[in-house]
């Protein structure tokens, strides 16, 4: 197994790796970094690969050449020679890094779509991360139906797509040190929105792309849970008739859905089953929100 570390600044998570005797490629994207990271790949033999890029910067939507620290995918796995895997092999790659805190939602959303379309990282296979969170988001990911300020469409979306496994916690103060002691001034209120980082395993489900749902169809129910889940206090059966579905008190039947049901109390596992169901219906339409998921993923990229 491989491992890429985005973001490994001075090393710390590094060496630690090397001393578990794993291969290691770490992508740094702060240049101040890179002597002391490339000092210690010479150092060993062949153990550690050391790479100018920013994994959050991975696959840019841009034409001609990518500029580092911006990096494509398949160059990266092709020079590490990594070939793709079939959805349900093992793990080919597991990633380990810290999600940028002033995009944190946002590169959420980024990797949630390059996982259900299995572009990017996930043409290779199911990519293992394991992910400094914050422990607002890791609530986020991890809320069950409900619960109405944390249950959202990111959560039902993930937690059908992942396992998602809480490996530890660490205070926010221990990054704050360290801030400082590279020489960065950081606010509490900036840097300190709750007590911990969260390192989080997000493993891809093995049957993610069963009962109809394909990479091919996968955007069209990224985007029902979102349309759900936008009013989580409204009835399920409500904006299935908004949908103009004459049969959807049929299909909630048929699914063992009770009517009255509210979006934000439908279980993650559910949401996936009433996709298929309407896959399968001959009078849902995916066009009527065609244009709404064209801007809403110009506006993730």
């Amino acid at each position: 197994l491989l491992f890429f570390l985005p973001l490994t600044g001075p090393g710390i998570l590094t060496r630690t790796l090397l001393n578990a005797g794993v291969k290691v490629v770490a992508l740094e994207s702060h240049p101040a970094f890179l002597p002391k990271l490339q000092s210690l790949e010479n150092s060993l033999d062949g153990q550690l690969k050391v790479i100018y890029g920013d994994f959050f910067r991975l696959d840019p939507l841009v034409t001609g050449t990518v500029k580092p620290p911006a990096v494509c995918s398949d160059k990266l796995f092709e020079t590490m020679g990594i070939a793709p895997v079939p959805w349900r092999a093992d793990v080919p790659v597991k990633i380990f890094g810290i999600l940028p805190q002033k995009k944190e939602r946002n590169t959420l959303w980024r990797l949630l779509f390059i996982l259900y379309e299995c572009s990017s990282i996930y043409r290779y296979g199911r990519v293992e991360l394991n992910i400094f969170i914050s422990e607002k988001e890791y609530k986020v990911l991890t809320a069950k139906p409900g619960e109405s300020r944390v249950y959202q469409a990111l959560t039902a979306l993930w937690q059908v797509g992942c396992e998602i496994q809480l490996l530890h916690m660490e205070p926010w103060s221990s990054f704050v040190t360290n801030l400082k002691k590279r020489g960065l001034a950081v606010s509490k209120s900036t840097w300190l929105p709750n007590d911990h980082l969260c390192l989080v395993r997000l493993t891809p489900q093995r049957n993610l792309f069963t009962g109809g749902l394909k990479p091919t169809n996968s955007t069209t129910f990224i985007f029902m849970v979102k349309q759900c889940l936008t009013k989580p206090r409204s009835r399920l059966i409500d904006r299935l008739n908004s949908w103009s579905l004459d049969s959807g008190g049929k299909i909630l039947k048929a699914l063992e859905i009770t009517k009255d049901v509210e979006t934000g109390h439908l279980y993650p596992e559910d949401y996936k089953r009433l996709f298929q169901a309407l896959q399968n219906s001959s009078v849902f339409t995916e066009s009527w929100f065609h244009d709404e998921v064209l801007e809403s993923i110009r506006n993730i990229n």
